[in-house]
């Protein structure tokens, strides 16, 4: 099933024969897209990635001062969607549009996926290395950019990687700052005409480029550096301590200070402009597909898991590796083959529930299988051992020491699943039921005609909706911790 997406629409475009394909692959506009939506991911990429390695030297080695609470700060952003960001960013600068509105917003809630594994790496890294190079006399920023950078590069180009594929996949952004990637392209071809070919062709494109994005970072990834037996010192910022501050609470403020700044002004400047049973009826429908989506992604995830979890070899292998496969594609893509699917093998789930739920658990069944493999391998074998030689069967067995043990981890999941099918733009804008809107699809739809003041509420109540299950992850990673 999480392999469906990707093969129906191989099959979908090339049931014309390959020279439709090649028509549509020759046009100047598919070119043209695909330039657009490069130049974005390789600006946003190369922008998150200072930053992102900046933020994460300045909070993981520096003294910093408030270096603890700028680790939260910095990556709070996470949580912003990126039609959240474009939506307060552009009520409040409307001229911010195109390549530099799309760039700024996209930069805004991309760099922490940079600055995590950076900052991960760098607190585990072997403090030997630079020790050697400064009694060789090489200077602080000597030091910095041939050693220390070295070290983290792994870590680095792996978030690089996370954030172009972000921007490849992202839909929110580029349609409210009217850019026009493959994304929007996909989305406007599909709208447009009767013959829903191209589209299929032009979200097949995008999966190459994601998985040449993939390959390129895998062979420049290099060697990871091997952790250190110590605690790497703390760096004394000396002369660069002011301007380092004042740089982190300007990234603050940009991140988290202007889209709740705005939120706030568009909710007290236009409390007349909304219905708070609509807001409510639509929170309801956002609560109920997200639980339904994230209910089935774990009935689906559970086999997975447990199978990774208790077994090897290159059949587990497989099914796991077949499991990501509809997370690598972006979400246009999966909605894009379900529609297709849908409308000629089985109409009758065509734009129901069921098939919503059915494209938020091939995009998001990674994150729920990882989550049941982690909290499966938490319950030792000789526990499950132990029972059955006391007599109890291997159901019994799971009931009464599997998943007790495995439960804060498999909940875990659950919440992020649930977190991320909330969040979800571009699939549930294909394959939501006639009527039934999200928080998504209503601010997406408010804000596509500029009224911002009507967005406002969708937009506030979304980030509430969304840090419930946050607030979960938070207390089950703290416990585990």
């Amino acid at each position: 099933m999480a392999v469906l997406p990707l093969a129906y629409l191989a099959v979908r475009s090339f049931e014309r024969g390959g020279g439709v394909v090649w028509d549509v692959l020759a046009r100047t506009r598919t070119a043209e897209l695909a330039l657009r939506s490069l130049s974005l991911a390789v600006a946003v990429t190369a922008a998150c990635l200072v930053l992102g390695v900046l933020g994460a030297w300045l909070v993981a080695r520096s003294d910093l001062p408030g270096r603890r609470a700028f680790g939260v700060l910095l990556v709070l952003p996470l949580a912003v969607p990126s039609y959240v960001g474009g939506f307060t960013w552009i009520s409040v600068a409307p001229g911010l549009t195109g390549f530099g509105g799309a760039f700024v917003v996209l930069t805004l809630v991309s760099y922490p996926y940079v600055l995590l594994p950076v900052a991960a790496a760098l607190r585990t890294a072997d403090p030997a290395v630079e020790e050697v190079a400064r009694s060789l006399g090489r200077t602080s920023t000597q030091v910095f950019f041939s050693v220390t950078a070295r070290q983290v590069r792994p870590a680095a180009l792996a978030g690089g990687l996370l954030v172009a594929l972000y921007v490849l996949s992202d839909f929110g952004a580029v349609s409210l700052m009217r850019y026009e990637a493959f994304t929007l392209g996909i989305y406007t071809s599909y709208r447009a005409t009767f013959d829903r070919t191209p589209a299929a062709i032009l979200g097949l494109v995008l999966v190459v480029l994601a998985v040449a994005l993939t390959i390129g970072e895998r062979r420049a990834r290099g060697v990871v550096a091997h952790r250190g037996r110590r605690n790497p010192p703390t760096a004394p910022l000396g002369r660069a301590r002011v301007p380092a501050l004042a740089g982190s609470v300007v990234l603050v403020l940009l991140t988290l200070g202007v889209p709740v700044a705005s939120l706030v002004w568009w909710l007290v400047a236009g409390t007349s402009t909304f219905s708070v049973a609509d807001v409510v009826k639509t929170t309801g429908n956002t609560i109920a597909v997200s639980a339904f989506g994230a209910l089935l992604t774990l009935l689906f995830a559970l086999p997975v898991g447990i199978l990774a979890a208790r077994h090897r070899g290159r059949l587990v292998r497989g099914v796991e590796l077949a499991g990501f496969a509809g997370h690598a594609l972006p979400g246009i893509t999966v909605g894009l083959a379900l529609v297709f699917f849908g409308i000629r093998f089985a109409p009758a789930l065509y734009q129901t529930v069921p098939m919503l739920a059915f494209a938020y658990a091939v995009l998001f069944l990674p994150l729920a299988v990882g989550a049941v493999r982690t909290g499966v391998a938490h319950a030792p074998p000789v526990l499950e051992d132990v029972s059955r030689s006391l007599g109890h069967g291997r159901w019994r067995t799971g009931l009464r020491v599997t998943v007790p043990l495995a439960a804060p981890g498999v909940l875990a999941g659950t919440a992020l699943v649930f977190l991320t099918c909330a969040k979800e733009l571009p699939a549930t804008l294909l394959l939501r039921p006639t009527g039934v809107d999200t928080l998504a699809t209503e601010l997406w739809t408010r804000t596509e005609v500029a009224a911002y003041a009507a967005a406002a509420p969708y937009a506030a109540v979304l980030l509430v909706v969304a840090a419930i299950p946050a607030l979960v992850l938070d207390r089950f990673l703290g416990g585990e911790r």
